[in-house]
């Protein structure tokens, strides 16, 4: 595997080269693309975006939503409670 960085305004962008690329995973691959609308390569990048979520970012965007939820001073229930008197 190669990997290359290049210098852009917005910051650092890798181009990954996958050598040695079974024919028909690359078929599959474009026929997948084809399905959801997009280029290969788009279809590639999305496919390694969703194998390794950001969960420090996500994480990071939770706390900021609690950190609103308690200046808001409203008062929530216990769920946990909620759901156990649903199910006896």
């Amino acid at each position: 595997m190669e990997i290359i960085f290049h210098k852009r305004l917005e910051g650092v962008v890798a181009q990954i080269l996958v050598r040695q690329i079974d024919e028909k995973v690359v078929d599959r691959l474009k026929k997948r693309a084809r399905e959801h609308g997009r280029s290969l390569e788009s279809e590639v990048r999305t496919i390694l975006e969703e194998a390794v979520p950001d969960y420090e970012g996500t994480w990071k965007r939770i706390e900021q939503f609690q950190k609103r939820l308690r200046k808001s001073g409203r008062k929530f229930s216990d769920s946990a409670a909620l759901i156990r008197a649903d199910h006896p």
